[in-house]
Parts: C-alpha cells; sequence; structure tokens
C-alpha cells in the first residue's frame, strides 16, 4: 500500500452550486483525513484539491461522484497536483474563483 501524500484537482460538473455541495466535501474530506480545499467555480462547477494518500483521493473521489442528496453530479475529472503547504493541515472552503 502506497502511504505517500500525493495530491489532486477534482473538478466536479452537474447541479453542485446551491445544493450543500461543498459542506458535503469538507466533512467527507475529514471523515477521510484529507487536508484541502473545495470551492464553486464561476462556470457552476466545483473544485475541490485534496492532499492525501492515493488511497485516500481514491475514496475522496467516489464520494464527490455521489455528492450530497440534493445534487446530481453529471462527472468529476481529475488532475494531478503539486503539494501547496499552505492547505497541508486541513480542510477548508475558500472564496470562488
Amino acid at each position: 500500500m502506497d502511504t505517500a501524500k500525493k495530491a489532486s484537482r477534482f473538478f466536479v460538473t452537474g447541479r453542485v452550486q446551491g445544493v450543500g455541495f461543498r459542506f458535503f466535501a469538507v466533512g467527507e474530506a475529514e471523515r477521510l483525513g484529507l487536508s484541502g480545499y473545495v470551492r464553486n467555480l464561476r462556470d457552476g462547477r466545483v473544485e475541490a484539491y485534496a492532499i492525501g494518500t492515493p488511497e485516500q483521493l481514491a475514496q475522496f473521489r467516489a464520494r464527490l461522484e455521489k455528492g450530497p442528496r440534493l445534487s446530481n453530479v453529471d462527472f468529476v475529472a481529475e488532475q494531478s497536483a503539486d503539494i501547496d503547504s499552505q492547505y497541508a493541515s486541513d480542510f477548508v472552503t475558500t472564496s470562488t474563483l
């Protein structure tokens, strides 16, 4: 099992704004022990940046694909990212980009 920390960006498309998606993402990230952030994007998507093991990141993606009860997730795109030490200690909601 790979325990080295990695970072990924997840771009969630669908009905994901105004349905508690960011609150949901923070809760799921905290349950999985991830650090990073989640924010709304002006184009209607939600971006989540997470730091954790490959297994934690895969579990987080699976949970993002389901989303909270009122959401309707169409697609989750994932991109590898560099680890940003600014987000290495907890998981937060940041400003809309």
